[in-house]
């Protein structure tokens, strides 16, 4: 395990579903674990439409109900995150497109990966988006619950083993 914690910025459009969910998952991993002062999380939206937003009470619903708690309020990634966080994790190809556009240096660039990389199951997938549920129905969240679930334990395991880079 590094000495420094490694720090972890989630990153989705707005910041009020997807992202919060992988802080919260992540939160909760962590702490079970043993490791809550070896890993420091935060989340962020590339939009800043719902800055100052608690989350989605769909998704802080569907959270919930696996014994998860979400919190915090939603922010917009600025520049100075490239510097602050070993890696930044977007939810969905759109994110990451928007995370390398703002990104101030390519090793910033270099901190941006999909968070379902980190999932042993998605490897060979196309499409390693976590979809946005904003706009479906109430089932969509749980459905991202579990796909963000399976690739935080992923991304743990990484962190454990010091692969990050």
């Amino acid at each position: 395990m590094p000495s420094e914690p490694v720090r972890l910025l989630f990153v989705c459009l707005g910041n009020i579903c997807r992202s919060p969910t992988a802080e919260g998952v992540m939160r909760s991993l962590v702490v079970a674990e043993g490791m809550d002062g070896q890993v420091e999380l935060d989340s962020a939206g590339t939009g800043a439409w719902h800055v100052g937003s608690a989350p989605d009470r769909r998704a802080t619903a569907a959270a919930s109900l696996q014994g998860v708690a979400l919190a915090g309020q939603a922010r917009q990634v600025v520049p100075e995150d490239f510097e602050r966080f070993d890696l930044i994790i977007a939810m969905d190809a759109a994110n990451l497109r928007d995370l390398q556009a703002i990104a101030p240096t390519q090793e910033g660039r270099e901190k941006v990966r999909l968070l379902r990389e980190f999932d042993p199951a998605s490897s060979g997938e196309r499409d390693l988006d976590v979809p946005d549920p904003y706009y479906g129905g109430e089932d969509g969240f749980g459905t991202v619950f579990e796909l963000v679930r399976a690739a935080c334990e992923g991304l743990l395991e990484e962190i454990r083993g010091e692969r990050l880079s």
